[in-house]
């Protein structure tokens, strides 16, 4: 695999040593068992995969590439470049401004983009309507197109069910940029909809049973079907892809539940020209992150800490995982550890960030705690997480972190 140029800034030397060491050992990725360092007073247990995907790092050459190569020139990016507020943060610093926000509301107005200006697409990926006004402006979208390979995947997976006229049902957020841009060019090819859970999906398996009038339809997925949609044609053929970001169990249930519906409806001999059985479209460092934190959660540990941007999808995934099996706390960095005693951590079901109190105070007894990163997190963040935490122990309850072998 390619090998990304990475600033300093987001690199350390304990998580990079950390991982190297598992790949060693594990070059086929076939062992998703944690990895340790027991540090005397504290044993922190890593994720066998975390943090900064191919994807990301990709984005982020590129990203820092368009800096180097355009001295004096105005960069724009589209939008959030991923899901971290250190990265932004960075990038805004460094002189790239944002177009849009990540809803996609207008920052910058299109019309003070020249053809001289560099634009830069986020790992995301953008729509259909955004590549024709960049091109209409004469801006070249290519040369700093940083869009995820394996979302573009999945839009080549699109294309090949409209080819064989099936509708496309997207498993995703439909606010999120990455399933806004999925939508956009997957209703080139074939009638498209979205639904966000199993909730959803239900309600549209009513729709091709027949069992939910065409005012439902339109009321229920209103904004979340492509122009022309027809629930009384277009949903005798369907297929399912998703947000590359989604929680893949969710994908699979949803996938199963369309499939029954299918055989329910047209027979178990019919029913596969009626459902495409398409393999999952989770890219593979979402895929390795979940099956790492399922491994996570055989472990006994006092906490787990789960760090990224809060408007992370995959991040909040692996918050959705562990707090099935310990007290979970979701931060952005270190700082959000306020004292031994008190955490500031993001709420995904409030979507707001609360204070709460350990169950049991940092700096005390030996304490085993979980820790592990979405696919936009900087392993610098991570360091300083653990050196956070470090620093409420004495020190000769502590051995140095940078003398342990895994």
């Amino acid at each position: 695999m390619k090998k990304f140029e990475i600033p300093t800034i987001y690199q350390s030397g304990l998580i990079q040593g950390i991982k190297k060491q598992r790949k060693l050992e594990d070059p086929r990725k076939k062992d998703f068992s944690p990895s340790t360092i027991n540090l005397g007073a504290i044993e922190f247990i890593f994720a066998r995969h975390f943090g900064f995907c191919y994807g990301v790092e990709n984005a982020i050459e590129l990203s820092y590439k368009a800096l180097k190569e355009n001295p004096g020139k105005r960069i724009y990016l589209l939008s959030q470049m991923i899901h971290n507020p250190h990265v932004n943060n960075d990038l805004q610093e460094n002189g790239i401004n944002f177009i849009q926000d990540t809803y996609g509301n207008e920052i910058i107005p299109w019309s003070n983009i020249k053809k001289e200006d560099v634009v830069i697409i986020p790992a995301f990926g953008t729509t259909i309507d955004i590549e024709n006004k960049l091109q209409k402006l004469g801006v070249d979208i290519q040369k700093y197109n940083t869009t995820c390979p394996f979302v573009e995947k999945v839009w080549n997976t699109s294309k090949k069910l409209g080819d064989k006229d099936f509708t496309i049902i997207i498993h995703g957020k439909y606010g999120h940029e990455e399933t806004r841009a999925t939508f956009s060019h997957s209703m080139q090819y074939a009638p498209s909809i979205i639904v966000k859970d199993i909730n959803e999906s239900k309600k549209l398996a009513e729709a091709i049973e027949g069992k939910m009038s065409r005012e439902e339809f339109f009321s229920y997925f209103k904004n979340k079907h492509s122009e022309g949609f027809d629930p009384d044609i277009h949903l005798k053929k369907v297929g399912v892809i998703n947000q590359t970001t989604m929680l893949a169990s969710e994908t699979q249930e949803i996938s199963d539940y369309f499939k029954n519906t299918m055989i329910s409806f047209f027979g178990e001999d019919n029913y596969k020209e009626h459902f495409a059985d398409t393999r999952d479209t989770l890219c593979y460092a979402t895929n390795d992150n979940q099956k790492s934190t399922l491994e996570l959660l055989k472990e006994k540990a006092n906490m787990a800490l789960v760090i990224g941007g809060y408007n992370s999808s995959n991040t909040t995934h692996l918050v959705e995982l562990c707090q099935q099996n310990f007290p979970t706390y979701f931060i952005s960095s270190e700082s959000k550890i306020l004292s031994s005693n008190k955490i500031e951590h993001f709420n995904i079901h409030t979507k707001k960030e609360e204070i709460s109190s350990f169950k049991e105070p940092l700096g005390g007894k030996k304490m085993k705690i979980i820790i592990t990163s979405g696919a936009s997190c900087p392993d610098s963040i991570m360091e300083e997480v653990i050196d956070k935490i470090i620093s409420f122990y004495p020190s000769e309850q502590i051995k140095n972190k940078n003398t342990i072998t895994l």
